[in-house]
């Protein structure tokens, strides 16, 4: 990966970070001084690097094919012994996409939440963890090595915390904060370890080294590496086994899940194994993994969105079922990370808005999420209706919406591979659309259409402009963005800097006929869901007879109680007994020896009683005892 100087606005290109990472030191400094403007400035820094954005890109793809990669060195960050790490910056084809997808989608995040957020007392404080995020997003994104990758990734998790807890005199919010923040901090132990072992086995943590020479270890030390990167990965993008706190985020306000679940955190994961291709490409084994973690959690998160009735913890689950296909996608290795990065940005739009259209939603129904008591919503709510019905057909893959181009391809290059495991996890992959035609069309079916079964003094109504233009914008990038991605202006062109050329391979089953049978999967899905949701009367609480199947998946697969089974519980057993070991154990030994010196003093020290007849009756025993100890030897 070539690193080279470049003039112009690329140079220009820390302004990205540093913009909105000032808004959110202006607005926590400024304090309540700045609570009139403070979200006019939070919007605004974040429009400004999307500007910025868009102008480096552009300047970018003006450059040869081959030099599309541009480093900017900023300072020395770390300099200890061998370590010499810079603070810099790589300007190249995959950085320049997510940075316009961070501030594109993020900027309408930020408008939306302007009207979202009218009435809250800590509004200003919320634009400035919005701007704190961001900026966090695009060092992850924009950092040259993986020091500068990793500080992202923290400052991503640390501004997390702060949105998920946002409302944090709610107890729910609260345990939702720290259970992401703890979850996600056991992925990036991976991440971590992977970068000591990159430096003790090469020397160097920047991307060109690290890439220019993994292919000089062996084969177990790149399997160890992947699979740390694969545990970091994990962990930001809600990925099995470490999915469990994504569904619980939805305890922050709405902007902060699609900020979350749609255009940025959650996509750290796949940006860190599309980044770390070159060390993919060397090691089966750990793509191998990176496809079946990806198999497994679009399961998962498929079947969990068909029970549950909160509105948007079954947009979660759907993300994370979606994650999952990208990480399926990029396990494929070379002839997949294009298609999951298409998925990825397409998923960006269509997710985004239909989480926004949540809020919208829970703004005219007084902030409820509980879809048994929705209903009827279609006419009461147009704008809302029309987006979010856009963004759900883009979501369960119908033609010619984005999930139809990005889902799809996904699917067939998975079917490709022609081995044992291409077909199942090609079937698991075909079962997840399936299962999220029907949980979506749940979602549709129980929230806009039917009879209404809202409560007594809610009175619905659509949201202001400043809400539902950003709406329609993603509604727009809904139906648009795969095949622009696909077809018009293909991501992979754009990508051959990165992951070079893209190949296509030979196709197990005709595209024509793949095509029309995940089509006939996905209808199968709507079909059933209207048989089960559609033609029945929605009761307003929710059946307690339901089978083990649904118990199972109201429950998540149960992932809760197997992570307090084998790591909560015995992590607080382990803690108790160390606890006592310290206390009875290594307190009790020194407690115990202080105890027997202080008493042996104070009994030594009842002998000086100060008389001098009691010394000189010791003074007579003691010659006494010498004298007779004298004669003894002298007669013997």
């Amino acid at each position: 990966m070539d690193i080279s100087p470049a003039q112009g606005l690329i140079t220009a290109s820390w302004l990205l970070i540093a913009l909105p990472l000032a808004g959110a030191a202006v607005l926590l400094v400024g304090g309540r001084r700045t609570d009139r403007w403070g979200h006019l400035l939070g919007t605004a820094t974040v429009v400004l690097s999307f500007v910025l954005g868009l102008l480096c890109t552009v300047q970018l793809a003006g450059l040869d094919e081959g030099g599309r990669s541009v480093g900017v060195d900023l300072f020395t960050f770390i300099s200890a012994g061998n370590l010499d790490v810079h603070a810099g910056l790589l300007f190249d084809p995959l950085s320049a996409a997510f940075v316009l997808l961070i501030t594109g989608v993020g900027s309408l995040i930020h408008v939306y939440s302007i009207g979202y957020m009218a009435h809250d007392p800590g509004r200003r404080r919320f634009f400035a963890y919005l701007n704190l995020f961001v900026a966090a997003m695009l060092l992850l994104v924009l950092g040259s090595n993986f020091v500068m990758l990793y500080v992202g990734w923290e400052g991503v998790g640390l501004a997390s915390y702060l949105l998920i807890a946002f409302w944090f005199t709610r107890p729910a919010a609260a345990t939702a904060a720290k259970k992401a923040f703890i979850m996600n901090r056991v992925g990036d132990v991976g991440l971590a370890l992977a970068i000591f072992l990159m430096f003790a086995q090469l020397g160097t943590v920047t991307y060109e080294g690290v890439f220019g020479s993994i292919g000089t270890l062996a084969g177990g030390t790149i399997t160890a590496i992947g699979l740390l990167l694969l545990l970091g990965a994990c962990g930001k993008s809600g990925q099995f086994p470490l999915q469990a706190w994504l569904p619980d985020a939805m305890e922050g306000p709405t902007p902060v899940s699609a900020l979350i679940h749609a255009a940025t955190m959650v996509t750290a994961g796949v940006y860190l194994i599309a980044r770390s291709a070159p060390i993919y490409d060397q090691t089966e084994t750990a793509r191998f993994v990176v496809m079946a973690v990806g198999g497994v959690t679009l399961l998962i998160g498929a079947i969990a969105g068909c029970a549950h009735d909160d509105i948007k913890k079954v947009l979660a689950y759907s993300t994370v079922s979606q994650i999952g296909y990208m990480f399926l996608a990029v396990g494929l290795g070379p002839v997949g990370y294009v298609a999951g990065l298409a998925h990825l940005f397409a998923h960006g739009f269509f997710k985004a808005g239909l989480f926004l259209g949540a809020g919208s939603v829970m703004h005219a129904m007084n902030d409820s999420v509980d879809m048994r008591r929705f209903g009827g919503l279609w006419n009461k709510m147009p704008v809302t209706f029309g987006t979010f019905a856009l963004g759900y057909l883009a979501l369960i893959g119908l033609i010619p919406f984005s999930g139809y181009w990005t889902k799809d391809a996904i699917i067939e290059a998975t079917f490709d591979r022609g081995d044992v495991w291409g077909w199942l996890l090609g079937g698991a992959a075909v079962l997840g659309a399936g299962l999220t035609a029907f949980y979506m069309t749940r979602l549709m079916l129980m929230t806009f259409f039917g009879r209404s079964r809202w409560e007594d003094g809610v009175h619905p109504h659509e949201s202001p402009k400043v809400m539902t233009v950003p709406m329609i914008v993603l509604a727009v990038g809904s139906v648009a963005a795969g095949f622009l991605l696909v077809e018009a202006f293909p991501l992979s062109d754009w990508m051959t800097p990165v992951f070079g050329e893209p190949s296509e391979g030979e196709h197990v089953i005709a595209p024509l006929t793949f095509g029309l049978a995940i089509t006939v999967v996905a209808l199968l899905g709507v079909a059933l869901a209207w048989l089960f949701v559609g033609r029945r009367e929605v009761p307003v609480t929710a059946p307690a007879r339901v089978s083990p199947v649904t118990r199972a998946a109201r429950h998540a697969l149960y992932a809760d109680a197997v992570n307090e089974s084998l790591f909560m519980r015995p992590g607080q057993w382990l803690t108790r007994a160390l606890v006592f070991f310290d206390n009875r154990g290594v307190d009790g030994a020194v407690n115990g020896m202080a105890a027997a010196l202080g008493g042996s003093s104070s009994r030594l020290g009842r002998v000086q009683t100060g008389f001098v007849r009691t010394y000189a009756l010791g003074m007579l025993g003691g010659a006494v005892l010498v004298a007779g100890a004298l004669l003894a030897v002298t007669t013997g």
